[in-house]
């Protein structure tokens, strides 16, 4: 902690200390007092819809658009994206298979019409230069038998954002958090929006309420509306 280790890193080094002692040694008594840190709640950066498009548009190829018109238009996170396969588009049910993600859970994310046409473009794209392989990754890298690296998206995120002249700190996982925002704003019920986010407790997809600008901006302030009796 002296040398500034993050708390995220901190409770990780401790579970595994806890485990090293109490199954590797048995000797569960000499972890007994040590216990995790709290870790500081902070808000997500969010874009607008507006700065969503700008971002998506600006990115360097077809395949970047449509790898972050994923990652916005359904909220996947970005290991989510990048493990997509061709075969996990089910266009007849609108729907995104995500197989084992956080948590090694599968699920179903959605998959509006806008967001099919903009992957369909890019797998035609990708099958006749020869990059996507029948039943292969919808992403590929350089190598089609190896999918794009979250590495890979991540440097396309900050070109894009660069590009659009957005200087809000973007990540790929910002296009989710915008996701859940929208969507919310939308008044899109929050239990909706858990079960496409994947989150095991909705006290988690609750965070979105605190950077839905649009319902703070439905809201009239005391303020402005004197009492007039």
């Amino acid at each position: 902690m002296d040398t500034g280790t993050g708390p995220v890193t901190i409770n990780a080094t401790i579970t595994g200390l806890k485990f090293f002692f109490d199954i590797t040694l048995s000797q569960p008594e000499l972890m007994a007092k040590m216990q995790h840190v709290r870790v500081p709640r902070t808000l997500p950066v969010v874009l607008s819809r507006e700065e969503a498009a700008r971002l998506i548009a600006a990115a360097p190829n077809l395949k970047h658009q449509a790898a972050l018109s994923v990652a916005y238009g359904a909220g996947l996170r970005v290991s989510e994206v990048v493990a997509l396969k061709v075969t996990d588009i089910d266009s007849q049910r609108m729907t995104l298979r995500v197989e084992q993600g956080k948590g090694r859970k599968d699920r179903y994310a959605m998959l509006s019409p806008v967001l099919l046409e903009r992957l369909r473009a890019w797998w035609r794209l990708g099958h006749a230069q020869g990059k996507i392989l029948s039943g292969g990754w919808l992403f590929p890298g350089l190598d089609p038998m190896d999918s794009l690296s979250a590495r890979q998206l991540n440097r396309a995120v900050h070109f894009a954002a660069d590009a659009a002249k957005i200087d809000k700190r973007v990540t790929p996982h910002t296009l989710r958090h915008s996701f859940a925002t929208h969507l919310l704003e939308q008044k899109v019920d929050i239990r909706v929006i858990q079960v496409l986010l994947g989150h095991k407790k909705l006290e988690t997809t609750s965070l979105y309420a605190q950077v839905a600008t649009d319902l703070l901006r439905s809201v009239i302030s005391p303020l402005d509306k004197p009492d007039t009796e």
